[in-house]
């Protein structure tokens, strides 16, 4: 069986959010929710998590899984938030972030108070771990290389790729960030392509290459055949190369401090302090 698959963008993030549903049933998940964040504000807001949860709804939909495909960098997840609004969902990511909570903690220096053991989800996926929607039969696959943390999530014919992948025309996430590896992405990629040409693939990202409109999905043998980045004949030496080069001229996302504080707690922000706000660091000279 195979999903249904509603999307949603963010725009200002240029993340797409997913609600995957078994077309026989009521049974879905919610994939990579975003958190609003106006950062010159230092002000947080649910509207876009509100338009997912209101499709749900709206549908008559119940979610089993809210599923991060990694700590990302760039948007807060709304995860927490909506499992506080869903409280039969289970909040997972893969088992990688553990790694990145310990590379993270003292860069923010958290303390000891800060779990590091990935507790602050409910599920860690290990790499193969299959599970279901309903009775839609899904599996993780495990994509180290833009983070050490990075998964995938085959839902039937539904591949939904986090970073990993972006729309052929964009071509890969960047490898420069902590834990990150040009090689290790490229050998998570022919991971990927071993799959069926025909697999649907969903990206997390899309910034309109080219000044064409946003798109969200394409599939395996698109990817093989025109991704720029990485084609079914590219080496590892040729996209270690490129990739490297690509990303030495990147700057930081703009949202990369807040967001990976957030979200190596599971979109939940920071303890309040004793006047009863909470802070987000700025580390000096880290990145």
């Amino acid at each position: 069986m195979n999903p249904s698959v509603q999307p949603f963008f963010h725009r200002d993030s240029n993340t797409w959010t997913y609600v995957v549903a078994d077309t026989e049933g009521r049974a879905a998940a919610i994939i990579d929710p975003v958190l609003d964040f106006d950062a010159k504000a230092g002000r947080t807001a649910t509207a876009s998590a509100e338009t997912v949860l209101a499709h749900v709804r709206e549908r008559g939909l119940e979610v089993h899984w809210i599923l991060e495909t990694h700590a990302h960098a760039d948007h807060l997840s709304a995860g927490h938030w909506l499992k506080q609004q869903l409280p039969g969902a289970r909040l997972a990511i893969g088992d990688g972030i553990r790694s990145v909570q310990q590379t993270f903690r003292p860069i923010f220096n958290l303390g000891a108070e800060f779990a590091s053991d990935g507790s602050q989800f409910d599920h860690l996926w290990r790499d193969g771990e299959e599970f279901t929607i309903g009775a839609l039969q899904a599996r993780v696959i495990a994509l180290p290389g833009h983070t050490s943390d990075s998964s995938a999530y085959l839902v039937g014919d539904a591949l939904f790729t986090g970073d990993s992948l972006f729309m052929p025309d964009s071509g890969t996430a960047r490898c420069d960030f902590p834990g990150g590896s040009a090689a290790a992405l490229y050998r998570s990629i022919q991971r990927m392509y071993q799959l069926p040409d025909a697999t649907r693939v969903f990206v997390c990202h899309d910034y309109g290459a080219g000044g064409r409109e946003v798109a969200c999905e394409t599939t395996i043998g698109e990817q093989k055949r025109t991704n720029i980045h990485v084609r079914a004949d590219t080496s590892e030496a040729e996209f270690v190369q490129l990739r490297e080069a690509r990303d030495a001229t990147l700057p930081m996302p703009a949202l990369i401090l807040p967001a990976v504080q957030v979200n190596i707690r599971a979109g939940e922000l920071p303890p309040a302090e004793a006047n009863g706000v909470r802070y987000l660091k700025i580390p000096l000279d880290r990145f």
